[in-house]
């Protein structure tokens, strides 16, 4: 099951001490103050990675802690860096410090961003020498490294999201676009998370179903909305069981409405979908029917029986990312 959303407690860690050390050198068993400076503690990254099931890594923990920095030593030696702690998240992650409201948002494959900042290390005796000070006995303690909890939430970005009522044929379509092999059922709900494919470079999302009032949380509700919000594109499937095409197309409409208004205003392009179940006058029929409605509706088909249909429509699809990526 994708975990999308989930809460950490994270610390980065905490300076070490300096110390009070003084120097033993042959002759002089009293040579001056050589007590070292701690080290600093670790900072909090985050990186991300093309992996969407990375936050599973993390579900069962409930604090997530950087290493602290070593304490000093005699003769002047700096206690050891607490080594920083990086968190692998996937793309589309976006962290909220729940203290400060500060949002940290993770927008491609590689990219780090440091969330907490460790301690500051601890002073030893040995800085504190001064020539009116020769024996200095002071030093000072590491710092607490910063820490907060933290929202972590994932919002996948996709090239071109699938959308529409439950069995519209969007995993098969998936599936058949770009040789991914997602479990396909004959019953509503069978795809629970979103699922992801690759078309010559562009990722196609599959969105699990929505259905009327999914925007007020009924059925997966606004659990699988929120990953519409990044797709560069809709591509919307209405399936032709449905006996009202439009009212299917409409219902999916309100629901985007009902979450997020800007959701309506992507770019967005219907697929008919199991096109091989009517024949061609009651296709036809079903295109201008719906061109009616929608004027300004682009209308595609698609049969994952027909090859050259779905080579036509990969292209298609292909030559719409471009342009929008232009």
């Amino acid at each position: 099951m994708l975990i999308d959303e989930l809460k950490l407690h994270i610390k980065a860690g905490r300076g070490g001490n300096g110390v009070v050390r003084w120097r033993h050198e042959k002759g002089r068993d009293m040579a001056g103050p050589g007590g070292g400076n701690g080290g600093k503690g670790s900072d909090v990254l985050v990186e991300a990675f093309r992996d969407i099931s990375l936050l599973a890594s993390y579900k069962h923990l409930k604090e997530i802690a950087g290493e602290d920095g070593q304490s000093g030593m005699r003769n002047g030696m700096h206690g050891r860096d607490g080594e920083d702690l990086i968190i692998k998240l996937p793309v589309g992650t976006i962290l909220t410090n729940l203290e400060t409201e500060e949002k940290f948002s993770l927008e491609k494959e590689g990219q780090i961003i440091k969330i907490l900042h460790g301690g500051k290390k601890g002073l030893g005796n040995e800085v504190f020498k001064s020539s009116v000070n020769v024996s200095p006995q002071e030093s000072t303690e590491g710092k607490l490294g910063e820490e907060a909890d933290f929202l972590i939430e994932l919002e996948l970005i996709a090239d071109a999201g699938l959308i529409g009522l439950p069995n519209a044929g969007k995993t098969s379509l998936l599936n058949s676009l770009t040789n991914a092999r997602h479990k396909v059922g004959d019953y509503p709900f069978t795809t629970l998370e979103p699922n992801l494919g690759a078309l010559y470079g562009y990722v196609l999302a599959d969105i699990p179903g929505l259905i009327e009032d999914s925007a007020k949380g009924k059925g997966l509700g606004i659990k699988f909305l929120k990953h519409i919000k990044r797709t560069k594109i809709l591509l919307h499937c209405v399936s032709l069981e449905n006996p009202d095409v439009i009212k299917a197309y409409k219902t999916i409409r309100k629901e985007l409405k009902g979450y997020k208004d800007d959701l309506v205003n992507k770019d967005e392009y219907i697929i008919l979908t199991k096109t091989d179940l009517v024949d061609e006058n009651a296709l036809k029929s079903t295109i201008k029917n719906l061109k009616a409605e929608i004027p300004s509706i682009n209308i595609f088909t698609s049969s994952i029986l027909d090859e050259n249909a779905l080579n036509k429509l990969k292209t298609t699809i292909m030559e719409l990312l471009k342009k929008r990526a232009n």
